[in-house]
Order: C-alpha cells, then structure tokens, then sequence
C-alpha cells in the first residue's frame, strides 16, 4: 500500500491518480451493452435465455424457469437459523425507520387571496430492483433496495438477480420473504437491466430502476436513463479514512480491509497527520490480509487501488478528503463532531471509533446504496426520494389572478407568446 505525504514533489500527480479512481471504461463496453439491449427489445425472453446460458451457464427450459417462487423464498426464510432471522429482522427494522424519516410530505397552503399552492408526493407505480450476485452473494442490498420502496408506497416490486449455474443464495431468497417480494426473476447483468426498463414476456417494464452491479450493469444503467429513472451509475466500492495521532491502527487496517475485500477494483484511502500511524497501519494490514478468506482479492486492491496520505494537519487532511469524495468515510479522530461541519462531500459518515464502515452495511439504517468514485459531491445515497415522484399543486382563485395576472401577460408577451398571454388575459 503506497505511502504518500503532501509535501512530496510528485504528490499532486499521484493524487490527481486517487481522484481518478472510480473512472470506468464504459466507451469498451457500451457496444456489448447495446447490442444486449437491443436483443431483448427485439426478442424478449428468447434473448434472456440465451444470454443467461452464455454467462450464468444453464439452460432455461421455459419462462416459467425465470422466475422465482414466493414459495421458494418462503422456504428459504422457514429453514432459517434463529438468530440469523431475527439479524435480518432488527436490519428490516432499522432500514425502516429510517427511511420512514426521510418521507417527505404532500403539502398545500392558502395564501391571502384564497389560491392554494402546494406539492403532492406519489410514488412510482413500479420499481425494478437489481441486487448482484457473482462472487458474493448480498441480501443486505435487497433490503436497502426494497425497504425504502415499501416505505415510499411502491405499488409492485421487481427483482431481478443472477443464478449462476441455476443456484441462488438461501439468504438473499429469505430477505426476498421479508420484504413481502411478489415478482422476482433470475436474470442478471445488462439483460436484467434491459429487461426491467423494456419489459419482456415474464418481466414487466419498471419506472425506476435501482441496485449495484459491475461494470455492464452501471452502463447498461447509462443507457436506458430517460426510458425509465434509475439511482445512479456506481462504480466499485471504496472508503475513506480520516485519522488523528488518536486513532487505533488496527482498527484502521481492518476497517480499509472492509472495502478491499469486496472486489480487486475497491479502493480504501487513509488520510493521516501522523507518519507514525501511517506506518503501524501497513504493518497491521499485512497482518490482517494473512487472515482473510479473500486475501488475495484484498491484497490486489490495497496494493493497487489503496493509498495512505500524511499530512501535515487535519484542515489539509479535510480539505484532500472533500476532494475525494469517497462513498464512506469514517472519522476516526478523538473529537469526530468537531470535524463534521467541515465534510462536504462524502456519500455516507460515520463518526468515532464505534462506527466502523460495516455496521452501515447491514444494519444502523441509512442506505448503503451510496455515489461512488467522487460522485458523492453531487449525488445522494438512495432514498424514498429515489421512489417517489413530486407534483405541483396550484389553484388560483379569481382574486389571485387578478393580483398576479397583468404581470404574467406581460412577461409571456415579453417572451412573445401570445397564446400564453391570452390565455391568462381572457381570464382578467
């Protein structure tokens, strides 16, 4: 793991390569994508099929083999350990509440001549959710994928995940029965996508699409933007570290590990002001990559994709860490809610030494569907927001427009528009 300090004279190139990090060679894969699409446009489930033998390797005998039954799911969730019931249980719960909180509220007022102005909040009539499968299997992102859905009032619910070899993880269908799932199909990557934004013989067409994926799932995501909503274009998984001469090496190294070992392509950056720190960190990495069982998916991203920056004081190590952006950041400081006025632009925070990044993942509440690769400076982690649609509300009363309407004219002929003007003019 590269060890760089702001007074270095190649620091501003190397870091100018951190910043660069969440950018994704979509131009080589949108070609495939689109030729993806366009298949499932044109051929609907015959594409899915054939692309479900070419990439998860099992031959769907008929479209009834698409899909998945409740009753599977509910046989995933009855087999269940206990304790394993009631973790997904107390995560459901949390997801809730808190994105019960973030609702926002159909609204109206009256004003003093009787016109009413005001929002009305509807959720979308369906949502598609994609949830990955692949190396690892993540039925924590069905439930921040889905709870928010249910709480906005989401009609119908369509999950689309891959099956590689006709297998799916017992887990991830006991989630799919907790969250009330109806519609649930195994197709995954670029078709899955295609699939929920076009529709097909099985699979119905979405409003909004949301959930992670590799890097034909985040383009095919690109490309079918306008046809339906989606969350974002995110990118591989990545966190950030704010660090005093207070913090714990240890939990540093464990905590960077968090995201290495998600995938090669992750990235886990460290800004410190102590070069002490910085270096107890790399040993106690190395001691930790020895007990992963992803060790060398962990090693490749903290050798390749990670870096430690010692500064030369918090203000610098802020203000580099806004630069960022990254999808998490932990402060990991003596006093962390001193510093959070300071954070601009990170997707999620999590503060002090008793919030490591995972515990986000699974189960304080807020989403982990989060911007990735500095996309945090203008994109929000997913929400109810994400399923909603806001409409405006006006009623003008004849005192109203009358108060207002000479003005209205003259800015509608002022833009030449007569028709505008006259429509308001013929009520005056």
């Amino acid at each position: 793991m590269q060890i760089l300090k702001t007074d270095d004279t190649n620091f501003n190139t190397e870091f100018k390569k951190l910043l660069e990090r969440g950018k994704m060679d979509m131009e080589h894969v949108s070609k495939i994508v689109t030729g993806i699409i366009d298949e499932i446009k044109k051929e609907g489930n015959d594409a899915l099929k054939k692309h479900i033998q070419k990439f998860d390797h099992w031959e769907v005998l008929n479209d009834k083999a698409l899909e998945i039954s409740v009753d599977e799911m509910k046989k995933a969730y009855d087999s269940l350990d206990e304790d394993l019931k009631h973790a997904l249980q107390l995560a459901y719960d949390r997801i809730y509440a808190y994105h019960e909180k973030l609702m926002p509220k159909t609204w109206m007022e009256t004003d003093d001549t009787g016109s009413i102005l005001g929002q009305k909040i509807t959720a979308v009539d369906r949502a598609g959710l994609y949830i990955p499968g692949g190396k690892a299997a993540y039925p924590s992102s069905l439930l921040m994928n889905a709870v928010p859905a249910i709480v906005a009032g989401v009609n119908e619910i369509v999950v689309c995940t891959p099956a590689p070899g006709n297998e799916l993880n017992a887990l991830l269908l006991a989630a799919m029965h907790l969250c009330g799932i109806k519609k649930a199909y195994k197709v995954g990557g670029a078709s899955a996508i295609a699939a929920m934004a076009y529709g097909t013989q099985s699979i119905p067409k979405v409003d909004v699409i949301t959930g992670p994926g590799n890097i034909f799932v985040a383009t095919a995501k690109k490309l079918v933007y306008g046809e339906v909503n989606i969350d974002m274009i995110a990118g591989p998984s990545e966190i950030g570290v704010l660090a005093d001469t207070s913090a714990d090496a240890n939990l540093l190294a464990i905590d960077l590990l968090s995201q290495a070992e998600h995938d090669e392509m992750a990235s886990s950056i460290m800004i410190t002001t102590s070069e002490s720190i910085a270096n107890q960190t790399i040993n106690e990495i190395e001691r930790w990559l020895k007990t992963l069982s992803r060790e060398k998916i962990a090693r490749t991203s903290i050798e390749n994709r990670g870096a430690i920056i010692i500064s030369k004081d918090m203000d610098e190590a802020i203000t580099l860490m806004n630069e960022i952006a990254p999808e998490h950041l932990e402060v990991m400081c003596a006093e962390p809610m001193e510093i959070l006025p300071d954070i601009k632009h990170a997707g999620a925070i999590f503060l002090g030494r008793y919030t490591p990044e995972p515990i986000g993942d699974y189960i304080a509440g807020p989403n982990h569907t989060l911007p990735t690769g500095g996309t945090a400076k203008f994109y929000s982690p997913l929400s109810v927001d994400h399923f909603i649609k806001k409409s405006s509300i006006i009623s003008m009363s004849e005192t109203g427009i009358k108060k207002v309407g000479d003005k209205c004219v003259l800015l509608a002929k002022a833009e030449g528009l007569g028709a505008h003007a006259a429509s308001v003019g013929e009520r005056l």
